[in-house]
């Protein structure tokens, strides 16, 4: 049976949205465009199939669906930028069996200028038909927050820049039915934007507190009482909070190698952030000095190795560079974590601990990397024999802060 919607590439943007389009009551094929982060869990999958949601590794079946929106994850490269080779083979797989009347959305993160340039070429040559006229075209990034309670497609403006007037209605049309705003970009190359305005501007403040931190820690200044009292101003200020490094599906974008700019703010950002696990090293290993101890032979537990609290997923996690520049300075690395069941580095295994608070005990310095909402904060600054939180979430004086 022909579906309302093919959602195509099923990772961090793609699941989120077949699973507000299957809760909206909409029939929703997935379709994998390769090896993706991301997952269900099985009620949550018997949920969506219960509600119409068909995932399938069959292309001809995207030829019957109303919608296909292209949610194939873009990692960095290795030249830094933007991997957007996922985005291409979805929209060759798509163009061969796309149908007059169809609309197709963009939700991958891309550089501004992709729909035009790279989408719409792929699509019109592999399928005979012209984008505005035969098929609908449109960009709407992806806003999804994994993890967030507080904001769902739901609540969530969808921002939507169309090749045509009508692309954009079109569009509007689809997420109308999932979201409660629908905001109009002037056309794909602002919605795309949009996206990289976004994700930027989180990592450059994030970069900011993260140089506040190191300076504050220089200074003798409580940074998190700085904080505290900062984000009572009313206009003007929006908290930010400092960390072990930068993780997530977001990546920077400077330009470098785009267009032939460079985003000058963006670029020294990425590089403060890309110290952060380097200085959590540094920081680990004067306490150890300080407690007459050395980093080789130290016994060091890892707590929480995902990139976000209160889910499983690892990518670009700072506790991979954290855990592997501990293991090469000789130290015997474990972790807990109540997400992740296994975990290696270096090819390695790392030992999992079960018992939290008999393994703090005894390890030399433990070191809070994510703020899992299970953790008992206070009975592990107790516990623990030498505790460094790098979230700034235990008590006032019960820990040593990043």
């Amino acid at each position: 049976m022909p579906a309302d919607l093919a959602v195509i590439g099923l990772g961090p943007y793609g699941l989120p949205l077949a699973q507000a389009a299957v809760a909206a009551g909409l029939s929703t094929l997935g379709y994998k465009t390769g090896p993706e982060a991301g997952g269900l869990s099985p009620a949550e999958l018997r949920r969506m199939l219960s509600g119409g949601f068909r995932q399938t590794t069959n292309p001809a079946e995207l030829g019957r669906v109303r919608t296909a929106v292209i949610c194939a994850p873009t990692s960095r490269g290795a030249d830094g930028g933007l991997d957007l080779s996922q985005v291409r083979t979805a929209a060759r797989t798509l163009a061969a069996h796309l149908r007059p009347h169809t609309t197709v959305i963009l939700e991958s993160p891309v550089y501004p200028g992709t729909t035009e340039e790279i989408l719409r070429p792929l699509l019109e040559r592999g399928s005979g038909l012209r984008a505005g006229r035969d098929f609908h075209l449109a960009c709407s990034p992806s806003r999804v927050d994994p993890g967030n309670r507080d904001f769902s497609h739901a609540n969530t403006p969808q921002v939507i820049g169309g090749l045509t007037p009508a692309c954009t209605e079109s569009a509007a049309a689809f997420y109308g039915r999932l979201t409660d705003k629908v905001v109009r970009a002037r056309g794909p190359r602002e919605a795309e934007t949009v996206q990289l305005l976004e994700t930027n501007y989180r990592h450059v403040n994030i970069a900011l507190v993260n140089e506040m931190a190191v300076l504050c820690h220089d200074l003798g200044v409580d940074l998190w009482d700085v904080i505290r009292c900062a984000e009572t101003k009313p206009f003007g200020f929006q908290a930010f909070r400092p960390g072990p490094g930068v993780g997530g599906h977001a990546v920077p974008q400077d330009l470098t190698g785009h267009a032939g700019r460079t985003l000058r703010m963006v670029e020294l950002a990425q590089q403060v952030n890309d110290q952060m696990p380097r200085y959590v090293i540094q920081r680990a290993a004067t306490l150890l000095n300080e407690h007459g101890k050395s980093a080789r032979g130290a016994r060091v537990l890892l707590l929480g190795v995902t990139y976000k609290p209160d889910l499983a997923d690892q990518q670009s996690t700072p506790a991979q560079e954290i855990a592997t520049r501990l293991i090469e300075l000789g130290a015997s690395v474990s972790y807990h974590d109540p997400h992740v069941p296994s975990w290696s580095v270096l090819d390695r295994p790392v030992p999992r601990v079960d018992s939290l608070y008999d393994a703090a005990a005894d390890a030399d310095l433990t070191i809070l990397l994510q703020q899992h909402r299970t953790y008992d904060l206070q009975g592990l600054s107790v516990k623990a024999q030498l505790l460094l939180d790098t979230r700034g979430a235990t008590p006032t004086g019960a820990a040593h802060r990043l």
